[in-house]
């Protein structure tokens, strides 16, 4: 099924049944009085989480979301019978926004229901309005409308880890070698379009992850150049960052917002490592600040100077660094066990948090 993270879709929820205007007719029962019963309340429009769902394509071809609406109130005091609700299953970590992008929820765990639209109230019937002075009242409330609009719905990915780079950094491979994920790995930028998810295991199976393989960046795409926000929207749920560059100098000077950011031997390798922290900075500030390891992959054909710059970046910034060839398995396990670690720090700090 094709990844699509983005949908727009109209939700209409049921309308209120009216009140019944009636009246007791039976034998030996003198004026019986009113007896209109309510309407009954028109079916509201829920999202609900699947953790089985990982794509939006469901709602590509199907725009139109609508509930059932409340049965009219009848005689002898019978209520209309009210509208079922509409459930629409979304993947987890769906957010749903208004035509003007105001947020209206997010939905984040399995069985999770999000109302976005209210179904109308019913009307009521001419029992209701029965007084000591108006005691054959000929007047009953019409239903409420039910709540109708446009949503957009937004997938952002739920995944412990996000692998974030320039186009041909190494993301795929070492994705394709931590986990069953199987992207496309070819030697161009830009193969991978879609967001790829893994599941990482361990020496026991109480301690997997998963790891999202996210398409690469170029300069401007905070502001949407390239795969721009389509890429940038999945990395705000990942708990830890994990920001690889080529040591091999083979990532295409052009992608960087200076193409003459060279050193003797290639592209400047910090300059790269500056151009992927300015645009996550520009999307949002806070990226900065969460957990990140930095990693220089394809080491068994690095450039000694590129490996020099980014073991003195890595310094600088004071965060853990790491050097890997996902092709020969080199460095993998010690880059596992960090990730590992400081997922485990995360989630204490959002333990201790709640």
């Amino acid at each position: 099924m094709p990844f699509i993270d983005e949908a727009l879709i109209e939700v209409i929820a049921g309308d209120g049944g009216n009140g019944c205007v009636a009246f007791r007719r039976e034998k030996y029962v003198a004026r019986g009085g009113p007896s209109g019963g309510d309407g009954g309340h028109g079916g509201s429009v829920y999202l609900v989480g699947d953790k089985n769902l990982d794509t939006l394509y469901h709602l590509r071809y199907k725009q139109r979301m609508k509930a059932e609406r409340g049965r009219h109130g009848e005689g002898s005091n019978c209520t209309g019978r009210s509208g079922a609700d509409l459930e629409v299953v979304v993947p987890l970590g769906t957010a749903a926004l208004t035509d003007d992008g105001e947020p209206v929820g997010e939905v984040l765990e399995h069985g999770e229901r999000l109302k976005v639209a209210q179904g109308g109230h019913g009307g009521r019937g001419n029992a209701r309005f029965a007084t000591a002075t108006t005691r054959a009242p000929r007047r009953a409330e019409e239903g409420w409308p039910g709540e109708e609009r446009w949503l957009r719905l937004e997938l952002k990915l739920l995944a412990d880890v996000g692998l974030v780079g320039q186009p041909n950094a190494g993301k795929s491979t070492l994705i394709s070698v931590l986990s069953a994920a199987r992207p496309k790995v070819a030697d161009y930028p830009f193969t991978t379009l879609v967001p790829q998810l893994g599941v990482v295991g361990g020496d026991s199976l109480d301690d997997p992850f998963v790891i999202a393989d996210l398409p690469g960046l170029i300069a401007g795409a905070a502001d949407g150049a390239g795969l721009g926000h389509q890429f940038l929207r999945h990395i705000e749920r990942c708990r830890v960052l994990v920001h690889l560059v080529d040591l091999s100098g083979g990532t295409e000077a052009l992608q960087l917002e200076d193409p003459e950011a060279h050193s003797a031997d290639g592209p400047d390798a910090v300059a790269e490592l500056e151009q992927i922290e300015s645009e996550l900075e520009a999307f949002d500030a806070s990226l900065m600040e969460r957990p990140r390891l930095l990693v220089g992959s394809k080491v068994d054909s690095a450039l000694e100077s590129r490996r020099d710059a980014m073991r003195a970046a890595a310094a600088e910034r004071g965060i853990a660094y790491h050097e890997i060839s996902a092709v020969i398995h080199e460095g993998l396990k010690p880059l596992v066990r960090d990730i590992r670690q400081l997922l485990d720090a995360v989630k204490r700090a959002e333990e201790e948090g709640a």
